[in-house]
């Protein structure tokens, strides 16, 4: 049994069929289809069932792709550990960053560790904190920057912790308010964020609490496009202030969420508890603590 030929097999599971693992792996689909037919040939046991155009895991295929998993992990961890040897002269740093304020937040940040490691192949996600929870729990990425968990298989590093702010469209009649609560929107469509986001979980809870369910205008994962909705008077949307404030335009008014006041943006950065962290990783979360507290 081969790495590459167990790669194979967890994307192939992973990204559900064998066209979607060989775009992953950069291979053809009858590269996939060999290293995985070779796999179930060495390890003596049919691993996928093939009913039409679905693939479902065997008994065995399950056992496979959960210790096969946790191998990969394991020499993934090895290879980090022999890089630090080299003292950061080469490695690679497996970053994951959420969708929303990365430009504000962490642009000057990744300019300066490529500056200072420049020899650290940096691999970036980008996504909602589910994503990057998940791509951090499968071995995926080594860090991830996601809203604070409170799940005991990460630890984390925090960042920031950002209040929001609602944009809303300047024919609004709170547009001069200069600051609003959560519960004077209630009959405002809200656009909201992809499913990915856990801040969707939070702003959804907030409303439910207050006794009302947003009506939804829209969903998306970009900024800008939540912003030209506001604009095109769509509905309002919360962001947090650092990125509030670079989305201010012709159309949109920007105002202070007062209440709830701990209805916020909290990043942190996440790895898995007990995993080894490399130097490359050890130095991106040192250079975060080098910094000032986002304003």
């Amino acid at each position: 049994m081969e790495f590459k030929q167990l790669r194979s097999f967890l994307e192939v599971v992973h990204r559900g069929g064998f066209t979607q693992a060989a775009l992953t792996l950069h291979i053809s689909q009858s590269a996939v289809s060999k290293q995985v037919a070779q796999l179930e040939q060495d390890l003596g046991v049919a691993l996928l069932e093939r009913q039409g155009s679905q693939l479902h895991l065997t008994a065995a295929g399950k056992i496979v792709l959960e210790r096969g998993e946790a191998m990969l992990r394991l020499r993934q961890e090895l290879l980090s550990e022999l890089d630090d040897l080299s003292q950061l002269t080469r490695g690679e740093l497996r970053l994951g960053l959420p969708l929303l304020g990365s430009d504000a937040l962490f642009a000057r940040l990744f300019a300066e560790y490529r500056r200072r490691y420049p020899n650290i192949s940096i691999q970036l996600f980008e996504g909602g904190s589910r994503s990057v929870e998940h791509a951090v729990l499968s071995g995926e990425l080594e860090l991830g920057g996601s809203l604070t968990p409170n799940d005991p298989a990460f630890a984390y590093q925090p960042f920031c912790n950002e209040p929001l702010d609602a944009l809303l469209p300047t024919d609004h009649p709170l547009a001069n308010a200069g600051q609003v609560s959560l519960a004077q929107l209630a009959d405002t469509p809200f656009l909201l964020y992809q499913r990915s986001f856990v801040l969707n979980d939070r702003l959804l809870s907030a409303c439910q609490q207050l006794g009302f369910t947003p009506r939804e205008g829209g969903r998306s994962g970009q900024a800008d496009f939540l912003a030209a909705l506001v604009a095109a008077g769509q509905g309002v949307v919360l962001l947090p202030s650092v990125v509030a404030r670079g989305l201010e335009r012709p159309g949109v008014v920007r105002l202070s969420l007062s209440e709830p006041t701990d209805l916020r943006w909290d990043i942190a950065f996440i790895w898995r508890q007990g995993a080894y962290l490399s130097r490359a990783a050890q130095a991106w979360l040192q250079l975060l603590r080098e910094q000032p507290q986002p304003q």
